[in-house]
C-alpha cells in the first residue's frame, strides 16, 4: 500500500506529508529502493532543504498526498 501511494506521488510530482516516528515530514518524493538488508526506503527532498534524505518504510505512518502541491525535481526522475 505504501509503495502504491508513493509511486502515485512520484509519477504525479505531488508533495507528500507523513509521520516519521513522532516527527511530521513534508517531502518531494524521488524514488523507492531497497537497502542491502532488504528494508524498503524512499528518497526525497525535505521541505525548505536542498538535501536528499532517505526514510525507512517501517517508520512511516499517516501518509497524505498533497495533490494541490506539485514539485520540480532537482535530480532527474527515471521511469522503471
Amino acid at each position: 500500500m505504501k509503495s502504491e501511494i508513493f509511486s502515485t506521488a512520484i509519477s504525479n510530482r505531488n508533495k507528500i506529508k507523513f509521520l516519521y516516528g513522532m516527527k511530521e515530514i513534508m517531502l518531494d518524493p524521488y524514488f523507492i529502493s531497497r537497502e542491502r538488508s532488504g528494508k524498503k526506503v524512499i528518497y526525497g527532498r525535505t521541505f525548505n532543504s536542498s538535501e536528499i534524505k532517505k526514510f525507512e518504510y517501517d517508520k512511516i505512518s499517516n501518509i497524505k498526498i498533497l495533490r494541490h502541491l506539485k514539485f520540480s525535481p532537482i535530480i532527474p526522475i527515471v521511469a522503471n
